[in-house]
């Protein structure tokens, strides 16, 4: 590690080029290998508060503002529709971001992407392929993808490679890698529609469907909508991705408060069993980032932020030449991060989450709740918007709220079916 002077990185995703753009402002040589191949909708449109502060490192938040809507907090629709909660940022206590933005993911990705170009990485316009060495887990480019990057290294492998190639997991795969599953077996359904009534303009909106739940998100002339619903609530709509979206969006109640007048624009993408985490992410010559390492949820938005987040972490592993020690810190740092996402979503769906905001709003009433409510208020609901997600107070104070806070409310009246 400390004579790294050469990086592959597999996959020209958000993290493995915002990996590539802090290698490559720090002199090594990095070749950056993009397919070119993406799918037409992706999840992960609407970003949470602390992605920010890596668009402003990147130098491209002034163009993601101007084609991206923008973003002052979120809205939860709970029981059937008939309570909507409301979250602005701007009204978070000690929030250092307060606001975000829902942006179209082909052009963040792009933008990304081309901050890398600028910082000195090369795209290499390939599929990137690995290969063991012999020597234990050590790896290397195979004669095909080191031939594509010749400009980079000069026919020399690199002295480190990085797995950011997402759901296809390629070295995870490779070595077996313990990977952990989360509770849920739910189908995401994914489109982007016209003429959907939002409650407030710019929020991300959070729906608790009869089965699942859904998001829509606002984007430039359209709105991005996703079912998240039980695999066996869709088989009855029909075989294919289309079918199931159409029909189950058309016969739930809750969003009959809202699809009157939607009229579907694209294809529908459907993700299934996301919810996979590896328990290992690097090795003597490699590491995983981003969805590669591991993904909980599309809700709350969190996917995009461990990935930028990751390449931060990794790129400072890479250059402080502390070999297997510093790995060992990113390594812990993204386990950690994950798991702090993964308590907050099974809170979600376990209904604790809403049931504990709820006592929160009437504690507040009291003298004692708002004296406890000036603690809460700075630490919790940065968990959701990011800042605090890394961190261990905030996550830790939230979950032992959403255990021990709830009083005698039932969660199961909130829980997520």
């Amino acid at each position: 590690m400390s004579q790294v002077k050469s990086v592959a990185i597999l996959g020209a995703g958000p993290s493995g080029a915002a990996l590539g753009a802090r290698l490559a402002r720090a002199g090594l040589a990095v070749a950056v290998f993009d397919a070119g191949k993406r799918p037409d909708l992706v999840v992960g449109e609407s970003l949470v508060p602390a992605i920010v502060p890596y668009l402003e490192d990147l130098g491209i938040e002034d163009e993601v503002r101007e084609y991206s809507i923008f973003k002052p907090g979120a809205t939860f629709v709970l029981r059937g529709g008939e309570e909507i909660m409301n979250l602005r940022f701007d009204t978070i206590r000690g929030a250092r971001t307060t606001y975000s933005y829902n942006v179209p993911r082909d052009r963040l990705d792009a933008s990304i992407l081309e901050a890398a170009r600028r910082a000195g990485a090369v795209v290499v316009p390939a599929t990137g392929r690995v290969e063991t060495t012999g020597e234990g887990e050590r790896l290397r480019l195979t004669a095909e993808s080191l031939e594509a990057a010749r400009d980079v290294f000069g026919g020399h492998q690199p002295d480190f490679i990085v797995d950011a190639t997402g759901r296809r997991r390629t070295v995870a795969r490779m070595f077996d890698l313990e990977t952990e599953t989360g509770p849920r077996r739910d189908a995401a359904l994914h489109a982007h529609m016209e003429g959907v009534d939002l409650i407030e303009c710019g929020n991300v909106h959070t729906d608790i469907l009869e089965r699942g739940w859904s998001w829509r998100i606002p984007l430039q002339g359209k709105v991005s909508v996703g079912l998240v619903v039980p695999s066996e609530a869709l088989e009855k709509f029909g075989s294919t991705a289309e079918e199931q979206f159409d029909g189950y969006l058309a016969n739930d109640r809750v969003t009959a408060q809202w699809r009157a007048g939607a009229k579907r624009i694209t294809g529908v993408m459907k993700y299934n069993n996301y919810q996979l985490t590896t328990r290992r992410g690097v090795g003597p010559n490699w590491a995983l980032l981003g969805d590669a390492f591991g993904f909980i949820d599309p809700v709350f938005s969190s996917g995009l932020l461990i990935g930028l987040d990751g390449a931060e972490g990794l790129a400072k592993a890479i250059r402080s030449g502390a070999g297997e020690a510093a790995l060992e810190k990113y390594q812990k740092h993204v386990i950690h991060h994950l798991e702090t996402w993964q308590r907050v979503v099974d809170h979600f769906y376990n209904g604790r989450l809403f049931t504990l905001l709820q006592v929160g709003e009437i504690a507040r009433s009291t003298r004692f709740g708002a004296l406890l409510d000036f603690h809460f208020g700075r630490y919790m609901p940065r968990v959701f918007t990011g800042e605090a997600s890394r961190g261990r107070y905030g996550p830790w104070l939230l979950d032992f709220m959403c255990r021990r806070g709830l009083v005698d409310n039932d969660p199961a009246e909130l829980a997520v079916l």
